[in-house]
């Protein structure tokens, strides 16, 4: 049971969203109230955040995705001063192989010059290859049918996300954040609807809340419903594969995103981790983990195979499913309230880049809910409204 029978601010999902919003509430020393973080499963074994890539880009179409995950860079890298130089804190960096970026046709080219003129104007490093010059710096590409590259090797790449996971959830209870393992199945509103004056859990359990947020991942229309909102995100599943080459190759891999709509990724010691989805891509129930054996003989390794021949001879040693919380509008995050059930509060629908978006998110809706507005980072474009009004503001360097 929770400690208290009320809180200020409620969090539905205690993965790295609902950890980010928590640690950043309480450490404004603006922020009185009380936290109660509710996580359904606090193993977060079948969460997004455990099945990613744990990569980190600055390769987006729009500006601000680009400024979000600059901050996500400086966050990472700077972890222990943003936790008050705890030496507990480990130091953590990113080990910037990069994402490559094929295009096979001069249409994508195209595209890739318009993103890489955003991603510079926003301050990125990122810049494009001909074939030619991709053969020279990765000679173990086969590139006949490659047009051109973009890449980008500043502050992009892996990172420890589970030590930043672990260390978000740990500070925020040592600042009185309260975890409670439970699962919301209900939300009461009060006389006009206009507010969340209640969640109920599995258990019975009734916690009135000041405030609500939706940090449920991919079961976030499912969270939105029981308080009779409509949200366009759905579960979609994606697959991945950890697997080690006969004949490793000679120099680190990029997160490499081949024509085929496969990506493969360096991951050490001549281990690579890829991933990818089918020709169909449809909505499915959020505790759906089951994989496709097709997939891989039929789809992701022959794709591997022509792109890096040095991939023929591979074992996979590792496989799971996991799912994108997919915004079908834009692909685009949804944050802050509601504008009608004004203490119901949106952070969802990342759409495969949550992970890396995490520490802006959850520094962005922290400010919105203290102060009632952004101060770092003006992230009003990801409102609720745009939802309301079907006016999409899309994403286009979604893998």
């Amino acid at each position: 049971m929770a400690a208290h029978t009320g809180y200020d601010v409620v969090i539905v999902g205690g993965a790295i969203m609902g950890a980010s919003l928590a640690w950043f509430l309480a450490s404004d020393p603006d922020f009185d109230g009380r936290v109660l973080v509710v996580e359904r499963d606090p193993t977060y074994a079948n969460s997004s955040t455990m099945h990613t890539t744990s990569c980190i880009r600055q390769q987006f179409s729009h500006a601000l995705n680009v400024r979000i995950s600059q901050f996500g860079a400086e966050f990472i890298t700077g972890l222990r001063g943003f936790m008050g130089g705890d030496d507990r804190v480990p130091e953590i960096a990113i080990r910037n192989f990069g994402y490559m970026y094929l295009a096979g046709s001069e249409a994508r080219a195209d595209e890739l010059r318009r993103d890489r003129d955003v991603q510079v104007a926003a301050g990125a490093a990122t810049r494009l290859m001909t074939a030619d010059e991709i053969a020279a710096a990765y000679p173990f590409y086969r590139l006949d049918d490659v047009v051109l590259g973009s890449i980008n090797t500043v502050d992009e790449g892996y990172w420890d996300a589970t030590a930043v996971f672990d260390w978000l959830r740990r500070k925020g209870r040592e600042q009185g954040v309260e975890y409670l393992t439970g699962e919301v199945v209900a939300m009461t509103r009060g006389a006009g609807g206009r507010r969340v004056e209640s969640v109920t859990l599995a258990s019975g359990e009734v916690i009135s809340c000041g405030q609500v947020v939706n940090a449920s991942g991919p079961r976030a229309a499912r969270t939105a419903a029981m308080a009779g909102i409509d949200l366009p995100v759905e579960p979609r599943k994606r697959y991945s594969w950890i697997f080690q080459a006969e004949t490793p190759l000679d120099r680190e891999l990029p997160l490499t995103v081949d024509l085929s709509g496969v990506h493969v990724r360096e991951a050490g010691g001549g281990t690579y981790q890829c991933g990818g989805h089918g020709p169909e891509d449809p909505a499915v129930e959020p505790d759906d983990f089951a994989m496709d054996q097709s997939l891989w003989e039929e789809h992701v390794w022959p794709a591997l195979a022509w792109r890096i021949p040095q991939f023929e001879a591979i074992k996979v040693t590792s496989e799971w499913a996991g799912q994108y919380a997919w915004n079908v509008l834009d692909r685009n995050a949804v944050l802050g309230p509601h504008d009608e059930v004004g203490n119901f509060w949106f952070m969802n629908g990342f759409s495969g880049h949550g992970l890396q978006q995490a520490p802006a998110m959850g520094r962005g809706l922290a400010e919105l809910l203290v102060h009632g507005e952004f101060r770092s980072l003006d992230l009003s474009p990801f409102g609720f409204g745009r939802i309301r009004e079907g006016r999409g503001i899309v994403e286009a360097a979604i893998i």
